[in-house]
């Protein structure tokens, strides 16, 4: 009988490798190890798998540097090996540089779970393309066929190895969800408010007054001139008392998007 050769790469401990997480993603660690180097014992593995087992989703990092070289999520790591990892860095220019991240797609679209249905909507409003999923799994097929960017408050869902693009949403309250994505994405000068569907997601277009007849209040008819319809579900939009209270909803999330911190 022969028998087969042990792999010893896939079970060698490593006796020591050090870890270093920067900004928000010490929001994923227990309080012992955030802003500080720590020091884990581990299987041999690559660098991705590492920061997930410490509770990282990948899709919340954009670069890793391993003894002060930047590499991708496929770096086998290796004994006294010095870890660095980086959340998507705002005013710094990586061109050139190894990155484990990658920008989203343009034009940004979005696919959220179950959860943030309020949210979602907000984003609608705000007029970016965003769709709503209830199952975990289309979520994550769609987010990377479509290249879309997946939101969630489910971190098994961002480990998910298809999934490229994600953001873990830290706020509950679906205001202040609104507002952190926007700062997170850099949205606030890229809004096209009140052109999209707030339940179907489909773009809006104009419709004359004339042809709504029944749809709308007569009060309203009588009152505006300007009226949007979506053709999927055949919701009519105009500036009454409810685009008012969107609109506050909007300029809050917008103040609150840019003058954070």
């Amino acid at each position: 009988m022969r028998v087969l050769e042990h792999d010893v790469t896939a079970v060698t401990p490593i006796d020591r490798v050090s870890f270093r997480f920067y900004a928000q993603l010490n929001d994923f660690l227990p309080a012992e190890r955030r802003g500080r180097p720590f020091t884990r014992s581990l299987s041999r593995c690559s660098v991705k798998d590492a920061i997930e087992s410490l509770g990282v989703p990948h899709t919340e990092v954009d670069l890793i540097l391993v003894n002060g070289t930047a590499v991708d999520f496929g770096r086998l790591l290796r004994d006294k090996d010095a870890v660095s990892v980086y959340p998507p860095f705002r005013s710094l220019d990586l061109s050139g540089t190894t990155r484990a991240g990658a920008a989203p797609p343009e034009p940004i679209r979005f696919v959220a779970d179950r959860h943030l249905r309020k949210l979602a909507s907000f984003l609608r409003l705000a007029g970016f393309d965003t769709l709503l999923m209830d199952e975990d799994g289309l979520l994550a097929e769609t987010a990377a066929r479509e290249s879309r960017v997946a939101l969630t408050r489910d971190l098994g869902l961002l480990k998910r190895k298809i999934v490229r693009h994600g953001y873990f949403v830290r706020q509950t309250d679906p205001e202040a969800q609104f507002a952190e994505v926007l700062e997170r994405f850099d949205l606030a000068d890229r809004t096209r408010p009140f052109t999209r569907c707030l339940c179907c997601n489909v773009p809006v277009t104009s419709i004359a007054k004339d042809e709504l007849q029944a749809r709308v209040p007569v009060e309203s008819r009588a009152c505006f001139d300007d009226f949007h319809e979506c053709r999927a579900c055949g919701r009519v939009y105009w500036r009454g008392s409810h685009y008012d209270d969107l609109r506050l909803v909007l300029d809050r999330a917008l103040h609150r998007a840019t003058t954070r911190g």
